[in-house]
């Protein structure tokens, strides 16, 4: 890594008026210093938190804190990157260790957010990361230079090297580490460049995959605690309703069954194995209340959305010019009715929590969670407890997609239950009830009709979406109406239509409702490019050039639009009955475009063949993670668009296993081509953007090849599917 020279710090503050890099303000508790986790430690050099973010160990490797939460998507990786960047160190002598979210409190939240949702891992908190690196490596020159009585300005760092130029004296970071954190933190610090990145934007072997491939990581499945009993569980089978009843005796005298655990919504039973306890809920006579929610079905769910479809009671999320003028005085209106349904999270590994209450008001918590503070309030508030007696161990997550952030009711359940058995117990939920008690992507109902002129240019459009609030699921004032979330991605429109408004019906259906991966991106971009694909059809123009006509004052879209389409052969001869569909969307800070190329068979089905993706997700960092992440999401969104949706049946989930809310298999699976385009003055998110744009770009693709377009999800209910 070449040399960075460090300045002095009235320096970076004039520098950052004559312009060039980023000065910001950096605001840390003291350092502490810490007992090192491994390794020789000797009397006078001492491993040293320098920061909150950094503990250096006396051999010069460097321990970088992380907050958010890995679950496949690289962070536990390209966050250590954007310290590691400024602080100069030595890549190959990094480790990262999760952040303990009893510690963040302790300490003001020093870490600031622990949630991971939304793609925020790396665009919320990549400058007060990079900054906690920048503030570190003027530390640890400062206290170099002060051991030498040299200037700082003579001074220069490189892998974990600190180096007077003009004597050549070295010291490692490990040398000083103890003294730097010692020292008062500057006010402010100067970032580097782009140009100057040595580690940012190269592809880098993800920190967690030797230990992956050895079997090493825990996840929550995976924990053992002394003394641990195993529980499974059953809530009310319709959404609202509560425990009525249950005969505990008919099971308690069951080989290894210690206990039968009443709840408010839910029964569980407490035994010596898991499966003990599986087979003896099996077989509890339990009667439920179901809270007049027992005869609800799909037929009367679909009813109440359409009637949002009219229904005077919507909030205008968005209006510019005059829509209906444009629509009165069109040369030609479009309109259609699009229908996506619930859809589950389906993480591969179910909910669990393991929990232990102990006699001194402690807490224990054992989780895979996207988000620890919210892990830890939940534990703090069942068990009656100040949060500084709860701590949570974070543990690896099979899957996340939104089911483990917000949502809690898996540790909340098993903090009740070890605070009832007096004993550690390790909660699973079977694949069943994870599949009937989750909180799913809301069932949405959209109208959308267009003005086209006599030149086919959209002149006007509104937007009507009827749909459950995420907000008002969660417990959160939606009571008027409106939910940022419910019209993402319609209401911010990129595209140039001159004449618009959206609107929202907030429609109140007792299936609970809460984040999916993209949340509302994911139906609203198919309502939407798909629509416009159809009003391309009506006009006669090839859907790549319509959607150009409309982004004009949009260049990052556009530009992203055009290199998928340039990747893909877009106008160029294809074989026989093979075809191609585009979509684009903009989506949690990031642009991002897609095509799909698929083949009809002779029986009707089709074989995907690629789906071609360029994004931009401003900077990036980790190029092998973003094309990783693409593959992930393109794959889950294809899996919702081929097979993806809950039903209900007499109020409650018709659907149980993997066999009848099927997966993509690698059978079907295309090849993803990933292609980048960074316009590098944003800093963008990557786990969501790429997945909204499959579904209507496969849509557009079997609209081309058949001529019908597609007005509901999935789309195995129309007998397509892959050959």
């Amino acid at each position: 890594m070449p040399e960075f020279k460090l300045t002095r710090r009235a320096f970076l503050i004039q520098s950052a008026v004559a312009g060039g890099g980023l000065l910001v303000g950096f605001h840390l508790p003291a350092a502490r210093t810490r007992a090192a986790q491994s390794g020789v430690v000797t009397a006078d050099v001492q491993p040293a938190e320098v920061n909150a973010w950094i503990v250096i160990q006396p051999d010069d490797s460097v321990v970088i804190r992380v907050a958010r939460s890995e679950m496949g998507q690289g962070i536990f990786t390209a966050l250590p990157m954007l310290v590691a960047e400024e602080l100069g160190c030595d890549w190959n002598r990094v480790q990262a260790e999760y952040v303990s979210a009893n510690d963040n409190l302790r300490r003001n939240k020093v870490f600031q957010s622990m949630g991971t949702g939304g793609s925020r891992s790396i665009r919320g908190s990549q400058e007060y990361l990079r900054t906690a690196g920048a503030v570190a490596r003027e530390l640890l020159v400062t206290a170099a230079a002060r051991r030498w009585g040299v200037a700082i300005d003579d001074c220069r760092v490189e892998n974990s090297v600190i180096t007077h130029i003009p004597s050549g004296r070295t010291l490692g970071f490990g040398a000083v580490a103890a003294e730097a954190a010692t020292l008062q933190p500057p006010e402010a610090v100067f970032l580097k460049e782009p140009d100057e990145w040595q580690l940012i934007g190269k592809p880098v072997k993800r920190l967690d995959v030797p230990d992956k491939i050895a079997g090493k990581p825990v996840f929550g499945t995976d924990i053992e605690v002394p003394g641990m009993l195993h529980a499974a569980i059953h809530a009310c089978p319709v959404f609202g309703g509560r425990l009525k009843g249950f005969d505990a005796a008919a099971v308690e005298k069951r080989p290894g069954v210690v206990k039968v655990v009443g709840l408010d919504d839910a029964v569980a039973v407490v035994a010596e194995s898991w499966w003990q306890a599986q087979q003896a809920l099996l077989a509890l006579p339990v009667t439920w209340d179901e809270a007049d929610n027992g005869q609800v079905d799909d037929a009367a769910i679909r009813a109440n959305l359409e009637a949002g479809l009219t229904a005077e009671q919507a909030v205008t999320m968005a209006e510019h010019g005059k829509p209906e003028a444009a629509l009165a005085s069109a040369e030609r209106q479009v309109e259609a009715t699009f229908f996506a349904p619930y859809l589950a999270h389906a993480t591969m590994e179910p909910m669990t929590c393991t929990a232990a209450v102990h006699k001194d008001g402690r807490v224990e918590v054992w989780v895979p969670t996207q988000n620890a503070t919210s892990s830890l309030e939940a534990a703090a508030r069942t068990a009656g407890v100040d949060p500084l007696q709860v701590e949570v161990h974070n543990t690896q997550l099979g899957g996340g997609f939104g089911r483990r952030g917000a949502n809690q009711d898996y540790t909340i359940q098993a903090v009740q239950i070890a605070r009832t058995v007096g004993r550690p117990v390790k909660l699973m939920w079977s694949r069943e009830e994870d599949t009937q008690h989750d909180f799913y992507r809301p069932a949405s109902m959209a109208r959308l009709k267009a003005a086209l002129n006599s030149e086919g240019r959209l002149t006007g459009l509104t937007v009507r979406v009827a749909a459950p609030s995420i907000l008002t699921s969660l417990g959160m004032k939606a009571d008027d109406g409106h939910d940022p979330f419910a019209l993402q991605g319609l209401a911010d429109s990129f595209y140039d239509v001159p004449n618009l408004r959206a609107d929202y019906a907030l429609r109140r259906l007792h299936v609970p409702v809460g984040f999916w991966r993209s949340v509302n991106h994911s139906q609203n971009a198919y309502f939407r490019e798909h629509f416009l694909d159809q009003l391309a059809g009506a006009t006669g123009q090839d859907p790549y050039t319509f959607r150009l006509g409309l982004l004009k004052e949009a260049p990052k879209q556009r530009a992203v639009l055009e290199a998928a389409a340039e990747h893909a052969g877009w106008g160029t001869p294809l074989p026989e009955k093979t075809f191609r569909g585009i979509a684009v969307e903009t989506s949690y800070g990031s642009h991002c475009a897609q095509v799909v190329e698929l083949q009809l068979e002779d029986d009707g089905r089709f074989r995907l063949l690629r789906v071609v993706c360029a994004i931009d997700p401003g900077h990036v960092v980790n190029p092998d993670t973003i094309a990783a992440q693409v593959e992930s999401a393109v794959t889950y969104g294809l899996t919702a668009a081929l097979f993806g949706e809950i039903t209900i049946g007499k109020g409650r989930v018709e659907q149980g296993n993997f066999d009848d809310y099927p997966m993509l298999t690698l059978r079907d699976m295309p090849v993803v081509e990933t292609h980048l385009v960074p316009s590098g003055d944003f800093w963008g998110g990557v786990g969501e953007p790429p997945l909204p744009p499959i579904a209507p770009a496969l849509c557009n693709a079997l609209y081309a090849a058949t001529g019908k377009p597609i007005q509901s999800l999935p789309l195995s209910a129309h007998g397509l599917r892959p050959a």
